[in-house]
């Protein structure tokens, strides 16, 4: 009877340790999602997209600086590529890309940094000088524009 005993000791403790590393594989597989903070606090992905909007403010003001469009969307890809390495859904990255208030807050910090940088409504050249200050700095905005 003991050996038996002893054997179905060491198919407990085997079956014990396989559940405890199964149960480890599935908490670190879970634990980045759980972690993940909402987009609208990923400080990468935002910063890139208020840059995308400045630059694109600025293209649309300046009647001498064009948007570098292929770079631009090459340089989207990756950010998207970026959010889902760090564990977001393409579903959760099309919702907050959607989201009509993120995308007010969005514009609203761009407006903000043109306004701050000189940027009047009225006045094309004011956006023309952040655009070739920005090109110039070889800023994130910088490397979206282009000088005709």
């Amino acid at each position: 009877m003991k050996p038996l005993h002893n054997m179905q000791k060491v198919f407990a403790m085997n079956t014990l340790k396989a559940l405890t590393v199964a149960a480890l594989a599935v908490t670190a597989l879970a634990a980045p999602a759980a972690a993940l903070e909402p987009l609208s606090q990923e400080k990468y992905i935002n910063d890139r997209l208020i840059a995308a909007r400045i630059a694109d403010r600025v293209r649309r003001s300046c009647p001498t600086i064009n948007a570098r469009i292929f770079y631009a969307y090459g340089e989207a890809r990756k950010l998207k590529r970026y959010a889902e390495q760090k564990g977001y859904s393409s579903k959760q990255i099309d919702e907050f890309l959607d989201n009509k208030q993120e995308k007010k807050r969005i514009y609203a910090v761009a407006e903000d940094y043109l306004v701050r940088n000189g940027a009047k409504k009225d006045n094309p050249e004011s956006f023309c000088r952040i655009g070739r200050a920005e090109i110039q700095k070889k800023t994130i905005i910088g490397s979206l524009l282009v000088a005709k």
